[in-house]
């Protein structure tokens, strides 16, 4: 398995894709206004606490108040609030909380406006961008996160990450933790410092106690709201939180970009900072080279095309989405009917975890997968897309399939879903739209495979443009067609046709049934 991160760069945003042996598996998008990254710390003013929602509305200075609920005030707000205004006074220099008194930690079931009143100072962490109508959800139990650990201040747990499952591996990272971890501050071990010595965790932690003083030391100064501490540029969050040694290539066409990833690759990985390379080329975009704007075409559409013919139809609601898997009009030479839904159900398992990573849904997702009436199939089904979606980092909840079929996920949703419209404007009606062209070929080719099983001759009709793309230049699709299936289509060009309009005829110029 080869992972790559592809970076285009562009004046009003940069776009990061995720490839796993060449298919596109996570896309984001960072633009230049965006001010409200999740990790982002703001020094802030509580506007007004509501003892019914028992929560806070913060002016962190976006449009709408940011949501401040009483559960993630953090056991030790009471410090965190003294910390602030000893900080912002003057009064502490030292910002390491080796001497720091620490206050009573808060009753974990009261009242908001026992704790907090308008108008006062505190620090808070973005966990929830802005989505839809909603301000951003924040927290009061601030972490800074790291290459291998995540710090804590105003605390003093050792936590490991669950995905380390070996106990001597657990037992030996906190030892190690412990043995360096200040007073103060706790410390939540990532699964990626499996394996790691003192030192590089050492080296982790005292980046992370740097970046914490460089935010206290701008407190006494800083207006209300304001971000006292940014997250690391996206390329660099994304590499931090996904980076392994399945890499094998970053290509980013901006220099700045470029020198700047290389600057923390050398940080995280020194061995693998040769992977970082400078895309130029004044013919093809970055992009377009990796074949992601085709697959960004066929993957963000209502409708998602898979292997054998079959296809999803993703629905989104205001409450949630729904997901119904396809098997399509195909042949298949499975001897059942519960073996060819087992086989699209896994099929469709894999590309349903690919598709919730990529467009980043978020919130309740049901997917009606095909009835299968043997439990035991049912039960491979569930384990296969458990194991399919645990390389997924966003926290996420499968419960197994219902009597009816029916999978139900909760996953976590901390940004806006990646929306792309897929479809175009029609050349051949007033204010119509149609699928993006691309398509086309996908679609044509899906129904030529299952065809050529049948029919030894096959004729395709279709529209000049869509004609001449498939079979100019060398090798042309159809060139490809014939080398695969061992069988010639001939093609035939009709004026009369819409652009994305095609007929299949047989050797005797019968229409065949697409």
């Amino acid at each position: 398995m080869n992972k790559e991160l592809i970076i285009r760069s562009s004046s009003e945003a940069v776009d990061f894709a995720l490839l796993k042996d060449g298919k596109l598996i996570e896309l984001h998008k960072e633009e230049e206004k965006s001010n409200f990254q999740v990790g982002d710390i703001f020094i802030a003013k509580i506007r007004k606490p509501v003892a019914g929602l028992n929560a806070a509305f913060v002016n962190v200075g976006f449009e709408k108040d940011a949501f401040l609920h009483y559960h993630d005030l953090g056991p030790n707000l009471a410090s965190q609030l003294k910390f602030i205004k000893l900080v912002s006074a003057g009064k502490l220099k030292d910002f390491s909380l080796k001497t720091f008194q620490f206050e009573k930690e808060i009753d974990k079931d009261g009242i908001i406006t026992d704790i907090l009143s308008a108008n006062q100072s505190v620090l808070v962490q973005v966990v929830k961008e802005p989505i839809s109508t909603k301000g951003p959800r924040i927290s009061a139990e601030l972490s800074l996160a790291g290459r291998f650990i995540v710090l804590v201040p105003f605390s003093d747990r050792v936590s490991i990450s669950q995905k380390i499952e070996d106990k001597k591996e657990k037992d030996r990272l906190k030892k190690l933790v412990l043995s360096i971890k200040p007073k103060g501050f706790g410390v939540i071990v990532r699964t990626v410092a499996e394996g790691k010595n003192v030192a590089e965790l050492e080296k982790d932690l005292q980046n992370l106690l740097g970046r914490w003083s460089a935010m206290c030391k701008k407190l006494p100064t800083a207006h209300h709201p304001s971000k006292v501490l940014g997250e690391l540029n996206r390329a660099s969050s994304i590499l931090r939180d996904v980076f392994n040694d399945t890499f094998s290539g970053i290509q980013i066409d901006d220099e700045e970009l470029f020198h700047q990833t290389k600057e923390y690759l050398q940080e995280i990985a020194p061995s693998k900072q040769s992977i970082v390379k400078f895309y130029q080329s004044n013919d093809t975009p970055i992009f377009e080279k990796y074949n992601i704007e085709r697959q960004i075409k066929t993957s963000f559409g209502r409708t998602v095309s898979m292997s054998k013919g079959a296809y999803l139809i993703i629905e989104h609601t205001e409450a949630l989405h729904v997901i119904d898997v396809n098997s399509g009009n195909r042949s298949n030479k499975a001897t059942n009917q519960e073996d060819t839904a087992m086989e699209v159900n896994m099929i469709a398992a894999a590309e349903i975890a690919r598709q919730l990573r990529l467009r980043d849904m978020g919130g309740i997702i049901v997917v009606d997968f095909i009835d299968m009436s043997n439990p035991e199939n049912r039960k491979v089904l569930f384990d296969f897309l458990r194991e399919e979606m645990s390389d997924d980092k966003a926290k996420h909840k499968i419960l197994p399939p219902s009597k009816f079929g029916l999978v139900q996920i909760t996953r976590q949703r901390v940004r806006p879903e990646v929306n792309i419209k897929t479809r175009e404007e029609d050349p051949n009606k007033v204010n119509g739209e149609i699928e993006a062209p691309i398509l086309i070929i996908d679609k044509i080719t899906s129904d030529l495979e299952r065809l050529l099983k049948t029919h030894n001759k096959v004729v395709l009709n279709t529209h000049p443009f869509v004609a001449a793309y498939l079979s100019k230049g060398f090798p042309s699709l159809r060139s490809k067609w014939f080398f695969e299936h061992k069988k010639w289509v001939k093609i035939i060009p009709r004026d009369a046709y819409t652009y994305l309009e095609y007929h299949f005829y047989d050797k005797k110029g019968n229409v065949i049934s697409e």
